[in-house]
């Protein structure tokens, strides 16, 4: 066995003053001692944090640690007894029946289904491009671009009808809030599951051409049916709109690159790899183990839950030489910003393609696109699980 570096008491969070988008400095620190550390907390139950690359992806791509809610101790106190995922959603179970949901939509966001849904994009983002334009010159970007984009493109996949998405994003877009009260949040996470309840009731009813609408073919329960649509709603909404807001903020900082995705059409797709492994917007991910397991050299113990700094783990020098730095020109492949394994985000291709049409005709619409405030005070989401900008008011001059 390898001799483990020192423990530590606590998960840093704590991000650099005035650098919103590198991790907490303590991590690379930890992760020099040691890719795999002791976190020791005082209710005396074992955990490791992990954050080296190769690690990470040990830990992620063994069915030896569990995805299961109820057997993991977080590192929110606030997140004891949790109970066992609900019927659908399945990014909270182990084989076979995490096995049995995801067969069921693998096929359904195949690269191919997701190249057919490339125009639908496009003319989402004209859309709120054209909406930007005659609201401006200056707007808040993720009120009126990084939310609408991804939020058409899940009511297009899910089969919200167009009378409805209105009222759909809103109460979406409440449950992503960080500035609104619990019971705001609660209220709209009621509503949205009584909509897709309703929702899929119809679409059980009278199918139509969309996902939901395919899984009535299925041999999901009516309960499983909406899990899954609240899920996939869940993972594709909040994301991408993240990704949206955070990678443009990003890129307005960082001219030079900017430059790149803006006026070369061979560098988006490596460009969107470099900013998904450079911000890693979904920081960490947990796992607890089965059973007694030796990873690099450290034995884990059956019980022991691990969190898997994702956000470390893309920044390993190891693997990404002068990994703080943004370079759009770099080559990504290996980046862990949608995980690894059997977990690995199910939407992936489609996020993808959203940034890739996305960020670029944003970019080229609007070339003299600029922070209307300074860039240390744009509110980022620095409690939340997924990583982001709050507002992001930004300016242009008028054509």
């Amino acid at each position: 066995m390898n001799a483990l570096p020192p423990a530590i008491t606590e998960m840093p969070t704590r991000r650099p003053a005035g650098r919103p988008f590198d991790p907490p400095a303590e991590l690379a620190r930890i992760r020099a001692q040691g890719p795999i550390t002791p976190l020791l907390y005082d209710d005396g139950r074992q955990r490791w944090l992990v954050t080296g690359h190769a690690q990470a992806r040990a830990v992620l791509a063994d069915p030896r640690f569990s995805s299961r809610y109820e057997i993991a101790h977080y590192l929110d106190p606030q997140y004891t007894d949790i109970p066992p995922a609900g019927p659908g959603e399945f990014i909270g179970m182990d084989a076979p029946e995490h096995t049995r949901f995801r067969r069921l939509l693998a096929g359904r966001f195949s690269v191919r289904r997701m190249g057919l849904l490339t125009e639908r994009v496009r003319t989402f983002t004209a859309e709120c491009l054209d909406d930007m334009a005659g609201r401006g010159p200056g707007a808040d970007l993720v009120e009126t671009f990084a939310h609408p984009v991804p939020a058409q493109m899940i009511c297009e996949l899910l089969g919200v009808p167009y009378a409805e998405r209105g009222d759909f994003q809103r109460f979406a877009g409440t449950l992503n809030r960080q500035d609104v009260t619990l019971e705001e949040r609660t209220a709209a996470a009621v509503a949205i599951g009584e909509y897709m309840t309703d929702l899929v009731r119809r679409k059980r009813a009278e199918p139509t051409d969309d996902l939901l609408s395919e899984l009535t073919d299925s041999d999901l329960t009516e309960e499983e049916h909406v899990g899954v649509g609240g899920m996939l709603l869940a993972a594709g909404l909040d994301t991408v709109a993240n990704m949206l807001g955070l990678g443009t903020f990003a890129l307005l900082t960082h001219p030079d690159q900017l430059a790149v995705l803006r006026d070369d059409p061979d560098a988006v797709d490596r460009g969107v790899e470099e900013l998904l492994r450079y911000l890693t917007i979904a920081h960490t991910d947990f796992r607890t183990a089965l059973e007694d397991v030796e990873i690099d050299g450290v034995l884990i113990g059956k019980g022991a839950t691990l969190a898997i700094s994702l956000l470390a783990a893309n920044r390993d020098p190891a693997v990404f030489p002068d990994p703080d730095t943004l370079d759009l020109r770099r080559d990504a492949a290996g980046q862990m910003a949608f995980a690894h394994g059997a977990h690995q985000c199910l939407g992936q291709q489609l996020a993808r393609m959203e940034l890739r049409i996305a960020l670029p005709a944003l970019l080229n619409r609007f070339p003299t696109l600029r922070l209307a405030i300074p860039a240390e005070e744009v509110p980022v989401r620095s409690e939340a699980d997924v990583y982001g900008v709050e507002r992001l008011p930004v300016a242009w001059d008028p054509a």
